[in-house]
């Protein structure tokens, strides 16, 4: 699916150039999304907003950066120059929220790519060295770093491990997903991972935790979205024993991690990012445009409905109240996932290249967020919670996300791919800059379709240093192909 070749029938948000344009455009396609026309910069402002966590953790203002991996460290999960690079901008991006930098594999076999930082005994100097960078990086931009919370995105990939081979797949599942087994081809009967392999992997995770916290991040969490592992585990309606069935079961695996962390490194905060909703896994139909993969009643979609083609926050909520009394404050929300239905996870014009062409006007994907996790910060008040799924939004983003901040919708504005193309977004925006229209992500996905075909991630159509690679030219067969 090429951009050159492909035609959206939306338009693109680079054509919706002032507020009038765009509010008439939301208004014809049915979308409530929250927009403030002007925006205030300086102290005023609602991302200027600073919160200090129960745990005494400061954050000094209302922008995240969101986890992105890049495919680029080590066999063996130690960062390179390039993972550097990257985490350096999320540094000097004037974001004072780093929600984990990227994910970081608790156990060699449950890595979603050969190359996935793994943190462990050998690479706990560079997991220092990341962390003190970071906070130089920052004190030196911005003057103060005491008000910079840095953490740590422990995981383990679950379906989605490729720990030895970019093309091979190695799953680790919990029960026999009749959709997702198809799709990625499983046979009904494959092996799935037994008790006592949770309880070993468990273990890992609280390993992983103490160490993160010896290397010098203030914060770990513990991933539940995007189809991994431990959102697999919200789903696991099928599976016998202590981790499936009722969501006491089912949640089970957070509370012993949790508690495992709160008696081995009981100063460590914790957040959780999670798949507040789901939906049906998509497929691309005849015109290459998405449509469910499945036909009829859809049981496995966590916070959604009974089709999978909509939003049930019912159980969402009882997991949501399981941290709650966890006394877990920190919430990062997402939808979704990249790998099944990436137009519900990931908002975007332009499909990566095992996608599908969007099934509605990418801002539908923006708003259904932005409205559910109000939803969710009503219901939950005490959860420091970020919204995602802003990078859609470009020259609307900060008008977006101040009306949402101002009107308590969520706590702070997380960034993803926005970031790789223009790091320097959140101090712009605070300091009252007019956005580098050059740098602003116009959602190609060639960050998402490099690595599916076993390249490293990177903006290639806007990063100056990720353009002149020669793969990039590789990228771009693949993509007219």
């Amino acid at each position: 699916m090429s951009t050159g070749k492909y035609k959206p029938p939306f338009p693109r948000v680079a054509q919706l150039k002032t507020a009038e344009i765009l509010r008439d455009h939301l208004k014809k396609e049915g979308i409530d999304l929250p927009f403030d026309e002007e925006l205030t910069s300086g102290e005023d402002s609602p991302f200027a907003q600073a919160h200090t966590t129960r745990a005494g953790n400061r954050i000094g203002n209302a922008f995240c950066i969101l986890p992105m991996e890049g495919w680029d460290g080590t066999k063996d999960g130690k960062p390179t120059e390039l993972t550097k690079r990257r985490w350096r901008n999320f540094a000097i991006s004037g974001a004072k929220l780093l929600w984990g930098c990227e994910a970081v594999a608790v156990q060699p076999d449950g890595r979603a790519n050969p190359n996935q930082l793994m943190i462990n005994e050998g690479n706990l100097s560079d997991f220092e060295d990341l962390y003190q960078m970071v906070e130089q990086e920052h004190l030196q931009a911005f003057g103060d770093s005491s008000d910079l919370l840095t953490g740590l995105q422990l995981t383990h990939s679950g379906r989605f491990c490729k720990p030895n081979s970019k093309t091979k797949m190695e799953p680790k599942i919990l029960y026999s997903h009749p959709v997702l087994n198809q799709k990625f081809g499983l046979a009904e009967d494959y092996p799935l991972m037994s008790d006592g392999e949770i309880t070993e992997l468990i273990d890992a995770y609280v390993i992983a935790a103490v160490r993160a916290q010896k290397t010098g991040f203030k914060f770990v969490d513990i991933k539940h979205c995007h189809g991994y592992l431990g959102h697999e585990f919200l789903s696991a309606y099928d599976r016998e024993g202590r981790y499936g069935k009722s969501i006491e079961n089912r949640s089970r695996f957070i509370r012993e991690i949790v508690s495992g962390i709160r008696t081995e490194a009981p100063s460590l905060e914790i957040g959780v990012r999670m798949s507040i909703f789901d939906w049906a896994p998509f497929k691309p139909g005849p015109d290459g445009t998405g449509i469910p993969a499945s036909e009829g009643n859809y049981t496995y979609a966590f916070g959604g409905d009974e089709n999978g083609s909509g939003e049930n926050l019912k159980e969402s909520f009882e997991f949501l109240k399981e941290l709650e009394n966890l006394d877990i404050e920190l919430l990062c929300t997402t939808a979704g996932s990249p790998y099944y239905n990436p137009h519900i996870q990931r908002p975007a014009l332009f499909p990566p290249s095992d996608g599908y062409n969007p099934p509605e006007d990418p801002l539908h994907g923006v708003a259904r967020q932005i409205s559910a996790v109000a939803e969710v910060k009503q219901a939950f008040p005490k959860f420091y919670t970020v919204g995602s799924a802003y990078s859609y939004l470009q020259e609307w983003l900060p008008h977006v996300g101040q009306s949402v901040l101002a009107s308590g919708k969520a706590d702070s504005i997380g960034l993803g791919r926005m970031v790789l193309s223009y790091p320097e977004l959140p101090a712009d925006v605070l300091e009252g800059t007019p956005m580098k229209r050059a740098k602003i992500c116009r959602t190609f996905s060639d960050c998402t379709t490099a690595p599916r075909n076993g390249m490293i991630s990177g903006c290639f159509p806007l990063d100056p240093f990720y353009k002149k690679m020669e793969i990039h030219e590789t990228l771009k067969t693949i993509k007219s192909s």
